[in-house]
């Protein structure tokens, strides 16, 4: 693109003659340094700008995810939903054949013309336009979607389901074949690199052309419906990850586009120049950094709008010797703004409007807030026009002259008249119903002047018209959030009790959050954390009856979040854990009356649980919140190891009722412990009991006693290197100096020992005799002192091996324990284990789930 020296600013310019600049002052791209900031003359008007060679699109990086989510769909679609896919190949087989026999050469010769044809036209089109970097990297799109589909069809092959290989395959010549079209792969991959279709005429017909490729393939049963999605979702996952990875040339109005936008505006430009922030996503490039350090620094407000919008902007001086701001929007970064104001506006109750849907959307929101805010007598630039040029939308407005944002004044120069100017604007923003929503220092700009000072609010762009009284509540608590990290939470305080009634400071209390603060603001409060309590107790200081009480905001947090993802990992888990047509025999081969008391016996565990976790708490704790806490953590269990889940909600039920967390902490270890210490003086007592009272007393086989004998020696003799014994100090004594003080203060109240001793051995008993149930159900007889063995060996399997719920873990060791220790037969040992940990574990997660979600409604976890 050939570019010219600038003309000095009115040097004899004249913006009316269209005369071509001189040749012979004509420069290319090529003659100027890398970090030079790009300088161009077009029509004789002086552009100082900074074009990025590539941008890197973040709606590229978004297509790159959702690809890869519909692939895995796919996947599972194939494996749990195969019968539907093969059943429709077995009704259209008949049909197939016969069309396959009568299109025989069409199909094959469209297949080939297809994958032969289309590539050569798409890189001859590329090559002739000489885009030579968009070439490679169409080539190396379609090279790596090759692979990735060979990985796959290896994968697959080699360690996938039947199910999955079923669901994948498709009949052909009589056999079964799994079927993922490389050529289809490749094909999506390379047109998805090598432009838009709007753009280039040879990827528009072969976008039409693989599409009635794909359809011919499928109506004549040459490729199954799951390969054919698989293999374009993996092209397109292939294409897309190239082209963010090695970015695209940028669509956005630079030079003459820009140039013409501006003119379609409705002003004829001298100069234009660039306020550069180096801050911007997409121009974070070693060449465009050093090429904006060049340009002109802009005025403080110029540089404030800059950080507060996150969008170009220029300083536009038309010919008449006004200066104007040019704000572009482009339409690649919109798609940030959009998903943040989405996710914003679901998380958040109340705080944000509606996502904007485009780039010409968010721009006619702007405009429309602009336009509001001036005719509600605020002091706003004036908005004088719009434009469209490329993919950017442009806005002119007016400068705001002298004026510097809050964020560059010191606190000293911030006095009473300034702070009462910046209410008297947001309050006459608020008269109107307008909302500006995201206040920040950075868009409140302050004009000093010796009568009295004049303040500017700015970037409007996220506002509402006919706003909520929320959002105006929340435009109240940001200002005044902002203003005490600025002058102190008492004065910014007083400034408000002068413009606001009562009742308006009064209820902002609840809101005052970390969460609904702007991210500038939030950051900055971060970083002064003691500026939310020092608000509260202003608020409380002046207004003694104000409620400060934080407000729910949050529709879902790491909470909701942790109880979606649970679920999902239970269904799966049930999945693939649970044989479904192995539960029926055994549950009908059982005894229903044992079975029902297994399960009764389950649910008196939780009481148990409960009962010791009350008897340790610092504070009063009621039982049945304490036994809801015990049957949720049967849910949580399914994706923690065997015992972390009820560690945790207990830990958390306690910060949530004042408790800090080293105190919250040595409880939930006491507990654990007490319940160790619990079971072995059980297991003791169970071992004497049974050798009093049986003639045949209980004797462990001597291959148990030779492992326990190995176990012990093999312990004994690490304990004797230093570094062992450190490892075991460093590991077991955190607990011990966590619980000693705790247990220490507890011995004074024997009451609470009493009630842990109980609940303790009323949870592990529970278990045991729950066991023993189990085991009568299937009409089998052991001592109790060997079910409590094989139990207790069980759990400690499921808490040694960090399985989710000890699924598997606990399974195999109870049935090699019946095996071993009480002599059971392994097929009977199995099914007794699998009807324990059904009625035991299975069929309390939905308990479990259904007490999460109550306790998660009512604020306990």
């Amino acid at each position: 693109m050939p570019m010219s020296t600038p003309a000095p600013h009115g040097a004899g310019v004249d913006p009316e003659d269209d005369a071509p600049p001189d040749p012979a002052a004509t420069t290319t791209a090529d003659d100027l340094t890398p970090t030079a900031a790009v300088r161009a003359v077009r029509s004789r008007v002086d552009v100082q700008d900074v074009r990025p060679p590539r941008v890197h699109r973040p709606s590229d990086l978004l297509g790159v995810t959702l690809t890869a989510l519909l692939a895995v769909l796919v996947v599972i679609l194939a494996t749990y939903a195969q019968n539907t896919t093969t059943g429709v190949a077995e009704d259209v087989q008949g049909f197939a054949t016969l069309l396959r026999r009568i299109l025989f050469v069409p199909v094959n010769v469209l297949v080939g013309f297809t994958t032969v044809v289309v590539p050569i036209a798409v890189l001859t089109e590329l090559a002739l336009r000489r885009l030579g970097r968009q070439l490679l990297q169409s080539v190396i799109a379609a090279v790596v979607a090759m692979l990735a589909v060979a990985a796959l069809h290896w994968t697959f092959s080699t360690f996938g389901s039947e199910d999955l290989v079923s669901g994948l395959s498709v009949r052909l010549g009589g056999v079964w074949a799994l079927t993922i079209p490389e050529y289809i792969a490749m094909l999506t991959a390379l047109l998805t690199v090598s432009g838009p279709r709007g753009r280039r005429r040879s990827v528009a017909w072969s976008w039409n052309l693989l599409w009635l490729t794909t359809g011919v393939v499928i109506i004549t049963a040459g490729v199954s419906l799951p390969g054919l999605g698989l293999s374009l979702l993996v092209g397109r996952l292939a294409g897309l990850a190239v082209r963010y990875l090695g970015g695209v040339d940028p669509e956005r109005a630079y030079g003459d586009a820009l140039l013409a936008g501006i003119r379609r505006a409705g002003v004829e430009p001298a100069t234009v120049v660039r306020v550069p922030d180096p801050t911007i996503e997409a121009d974070r490039t070693p060449a465009t950094t050093g090429a904006l350090a060049l340009l002109p620094e802009g005025t403080p407000a110029q540089r404030a709008l800059v950080r507060a919008s996150g969008d170009r902007l220029y300083d536009v001086a038309t010919d008449d010797g006004r200066h104007l701001d040019l704000i572009v929007f482009d339409g690649d970064r919109q798609v940030v703004g959009m998903l943040t104001r989405l996710w914003r506006s679901l998380r958040l109750r109340g705080l944000e409007g509606r996502s904007a849907l485009s780039l010409r959307q968010a721009t006619e929101r702007a405009a429309l807030l602009s336009y509001a805010a001036r005719a509600a007598g605020v002091r706003t630039p004036q908005l004088l026009s719009l434009a469209e040029a490329e993919d950017s939308m442009l806005l002119l407005q007016e400068k705001t002259g002298a004026a510097v944002p809050l964020s560059d004044m010191d606190s000293d120069d911030v006095d009473d008249g300034v702070l009462d100017a910046i209410w008297e604007q947001l309050s006459l923003a608020h008269a109107a119903g307008i909302a500006h929503r995201a206040l920040t220092s950075d868009v409140i700009l302050v004009e000093c002047r010796p009568s009295a000072p004049r303040v500017w609010i700015t970037a409007w762009e996220q506002g509402d018209v006919a706003s909520s009284e929320l959002a105006r509540r929340m435009d109240t608590m940001q200002l005044i959030a902002l203003l005490a990290l600025r002058v102190g939470a008492a004065r910014a305080v007083a400034s408000a009790a002068r413009t606001l009634p009562a009742a308006d400071i009064e209820s902002i209390g609840p809101l005052l959050q970390t969460v609904a603060l702007p991210r500038r603001t939030r950051e900055e409060m971060r970083a002064h954390k003691e500026v939310l309590a020092e608000l509260r107790s202003a608020l409380v200081a002046r207004l003694p009856e104000a409620d400060v009480q934080p407000e729910q905001l949050v529709r879902f947090g790491a909470r909701t979040l942790l109880t979606i993802v649970l679920t999902v990992v239970a269904v799966f888990a049930v999945l693939a854990s649970v044989n479904v047509a192995q539960i029926g025999p055994v549950l009908a081969a059982s005894d229903w009356r044992y079975s029902v008391l297994v399960f009764a016996l389950g649910l008196v565990t939780l009481v148990g649980a409960a009962l010791a976790f009350v008897a340790f708490s610092p504070v009063r704790l009621p039982v049945w919140r304490a036994t809801l806490v015990q049957t949720a953590a049967t849910f949580v269990s399914l994706a923690a190891p065997a015992g972390i889940g009820p560690a945790a909600l207990n830990l958390r039920m306690l910060t949530r009722r004042g408790v800090n967390a080293s105190l919250a902490g040595a409880t939930v270890a006491l507990v654990q412990v007490s319940q160790f210490v619990t079971t072995l003086l059980l297991l003791l007592v169970l071992t004497v009991t049974s050798g009093v009272q049986s003639p045949a007393p209980f004797s462990v086989p001597p291959s148990v006693l030779v492992v326990l004998a190995v176990v012990a020696a093999a312990i004994g003799g690490a304990l004797l290197f230093p570094g062992v014994r450190t490892w075991a100090q460093r590991t077991v004594g955190p607990t011990f100096r966590q619980t000693l003080p705790r247990l220490i203060e507890l011995l004074g109240q024997p009451w609470r020992l009493a009630l842990a001793l109980g609940g303790n051995v009323l949870m592990t008993m529970g278990y045991v005799l729950a066991f023993d149930a189990a085991l009568m159900a299937l009409g089998q007889d052991a001592s109790l002192v060997e079910v409590a063995l094989v139990h207790l060996t069980g759990n400690a399997a499921g808490s040694v091996i960090p399985t989710p719920g000890g699924i598997g873990t606990v399974d195999i060791s109870l049935t090699v324990g019946l095996t071993t220790i009480a002599g059971v037969n392994p097929g009977v040992a199995a099914a007794v284990a699998l009807l324990f940990r059904v009625l035991t574990f299975w069929l309390r997660i939905p308990l479990g789930w259904i007490a999460m979600r109550y306790l998660t409604r009512v604020g306990e976890l």
